[in-house]
């Protein structure tokens, strides 16, 4: 093939992304195959896949699974370099029917672009930065619940002394009382009150994680979409949802 004869055509990318590799594929505006090749997940392996797509014609536009995963710096390699992506999603069906290798599924996503079925353009970078931060604040939430109920189960068996002390506390008073403990007494009341105590510090600490994450968090999507952080019912463990499916 030569330059010659990629003038005035027009090709569509398809990108099947991995944690080390990407499979690129590349096909005319009827869907005929042309090419396609592996990458390395680099700053050099995108540029030369980009080179690639743009030596089989005028790239119309880019189909690349996992925009906002494997496929992120791809997908701003070529938005970079001024080429349209689109988001492929395949369904399970689809996969079973044409089975699974990566130049069949770069196909699959290029074919996606061509023919309008992936036209969902990528989340922008600060949406990147919102999704971070969401999963980062909602793992506090899991971890503080894992410690609260482990709080619990040592209270349940604890001496009779240390159910009695604590039987009456709940919530943020149980925790505070816990956290200021100065363990003390035999062998088993020093380990019980050491460990109700640690754990106890640990929720707290995961509270105050929690509250500055989502005032990172708060102070990001205000500035993204001040419209979507005035509708409060979607805030804050929704609001990544309603930041991927708006409306």
């Amino acid at each position: 093939m030569t330059a010659a004869d990629t003038v005035g055509r027009w090709v569509f990318g398809g990108v099947d992304s991995h944690a080390d590799t990407i499979h690129v594929a590349v096909i005319t505006d009827n869907g005929g195959h042309l090419a396609d090749a592996e990458f390395p997940t680099t700053t050099a392996g995108y540029t030369a896949a980009l080179a690639f797509l743009g030596a089989h014609g005028d790239v119309v536009a880019i189909g690349v699974e996992g925009t906002a995963s494997y496929g992120t710096g791809f997908t701003r390699a070529a938005r970079a370099d001024g080429l349209s992506v689109v988001e492929v999603n395949r369904h399970r069906a689809e996969r079973r029917r044409s089975g699974k290798s990566d130049p069949i599924d770069a196909y699959a996503a290029a074919r996606a672009a061509l023919s309008g079925r992936a036209s969902s353009a990528p989340k922008d970078e600060t949406v990147t930065g919102i999704r971070a931060l969401h999963n980062a604040a909602r793992s506090t939430v899991k971890a503080r619940t894992a410690a609260m109920n482990q709080i619990g189960h040592i209270l349940i068996s604890a001496p009779d002394t240390i159910r009695a002390r604590y039987r009456a506390l709940h919530g943020k008073s149980l925790i505070d009382a816990l956290a200021r403990l100065r363990p003390t007494g035999d062998t088993v009341h020093t380990a019980v009150l050491a460990a109700l105590k640690s754990l106890a510090r640990r929720v707290q600490a995961l509270a105050a994680e929690h509250d500055e994450l989502t005032a990172v968090l708060d102070d990001l999507v205000t500035g993204h979409n001040p419209g979507l952080r005035a509708a409060s019912w979607c805030w804050p463990y929704r609001v990544y949802s309603c930041l991927a499916h708006p409306g």
